[in-house]
C-alpha cells in the first residue's frame, strides 16, 4: 500500500501504515445519520471531544446536510452552526479539524477559527472562489465525486462504468486543482460513497478501491451508515431502518474493514470507538509478514 505524508503548519498527517479515523460531527438538523443529535454549539463541542477521546485522527465538522434531496443553506446560517464549534474545538484538541462545506466563505471563517483541511463534497467545484481558499492557505483539501448536487443526485444515476467514471472524474479535478494553485501533495480523494450512486454502484466502487491507487492520492472513504448499508443489514422489510441501529453499525464496521483492505487511507465513521477496535485487527492483518 501506498504510503504519504501531508504537512502543513504544525500538523502532519502519515497515511498508510495504518488507517486513519475521521470522525463526524453534523452540526445539522436534517442529517440523515444524526439530525439533530448535535445541532447546539455545545453538543456537537461534546462530541467532538468525545470522538477525539475515542481515538478520531481528523475531526470533520459540517453544518449543511448533504443527504439525498436536502436543501441548501445560507452562507450566514452555515457560519453560525460551524465556526463556533470550530473554534472552540481548536483549543481542545491537538488533532486536525475539517470542515465540511462547498462555501469559500464558510471555509475562509472555519480557518480563521482553526479549521485546516476543506472537505469539499463538490471537488471545488460549487464556488469558484473554493480553490483560491485552499491555495492561498495552502491546506489539505478532500476531492470527491458526485453525480449532480445532493438534492438531484439520487435520482437515477447512470454510469456506463461506474469505477472509469469516477476515476476520471477525480483525475480531471486533481489537474484542475493543481492548475489553479492547489498543492498535489495536499490532494485527498473520496469517490463518493452514496453521492449519485445506486446501492450496486457503492457495492462495485467499495469492490474495486484498488484502482484508485492509479491516481496518487491518499483515498478517504465515507460509507457510515450509508443507506445501501440498511438495504443489506435490514432483511426483508421494505421499511427503512434506524441508521443508528446496531445492525447498521455492524454493518458500517463490515464496509470499514474491506475499505481498509482494499486500499482506503482514511474512513470517515460515526462510531469512532468501535471503527478503532476495528481497524486495529484489519491493520494488524494488513502488515502482517508475507510468510
Amino acid at each position: 500500500m501506498r504510503t504519504y505524508r501531508i504537512s502543513w503548519g504544525a500538523n502532519t498527517l502519515l497515511l498508510g501504515n495504518r488507517t486513519h479515523i475521521m470522525g463526524v460531527v453534523n452540526v445539522t438538523p436534517d442529517s440523515f445519520s444524526d439530525g439533530g443529535d448535535f445541532f447546539s454549539c455545545d453538543h456537537a463541542v461534546k462530541q467532538g471531544l468525545s470522538l477525539y477521546e475515542a481515538g478520531a485522527d481528523i475531526l470533520d465538522i459540517g453544518g449543511e446536510s448533504t443527504r439525498p434531496f436536502s436543501e441548501n443553506v445560507t452562507v450566514d446560517e452555515e457560519i453560525r452552526r460551524v465556526v463556533p464549534v470550530i473554534e472552540s474545538l481548536a483549543k481542545k484538541v491537538p488533532i486536525p479539524i475539517s470542515v465540511d462545506t462547498t462555501k469559500s466563505v464558510v471555509a475562509e471563517k472555519a480557518v480563521n477559527a482553526g479549521a485546516s483541511i476543506v472537505n469539499d463534497i463538490s471537488s471545488l467545484r460549487f464556488d469558484s472562489e473554493m480553490v483560491e481558499v485552499v491555495a492561498r492557505y495552502k491546506i489539505p483539501v478532500i476531492l470527491m465525486h458526485m453525480k449532480g448536487t445532493p438534492k438531484t443526485m439520487q435520482m437515477e444515476p447512470v454510469y456506463d462504468n461506474v469505477v472509469n467514471e469516477v476515476i476520471g472524474f477525480l483525475n480531471d479535478a486533481i489537474t484542475d486543482a493543481c492548475k489553479k494553485g492547489v498543492d498535489r501533495a495536499k490532494i485527498i480523494i473520496d469517490p463518493g460513497i452514496g453521492f449519485g450512486k445506486t446501492f450496486d454502484h457503492n457495492l462495485i466502487l467499495l469492490k474495486n478501491l484498488r484502482q484508485f491507487q492509479d491516481l496518487d492520492a491518499p483515498l478517504l472513504i465515507g460509507s457510515s451508515r450509508k443507506a445501501f448499508i440498511r438495504n443489506i443489514v435490514k432483511g426483508k422489510t421494505e421499511k427503512d431502518i434506524d441508521p443508528k441501529g446496531p445492525e447498521v453499525e455492524t454493518g458500517s464496521l463490515a464496509a470499514v474493514a474491506a475499505a481498509a483492505l482494499m486500499g482506503a487511507h482514511i474512513v470517515r465513521v460515526h462510531n469512532v470507538i468501535n471503527t478503532v477496535a476495528t481497524l486495529k485487527v484489519i491493520d494488524a492483518i494488513k502488515n502482517s509478514p508475507d510468510s
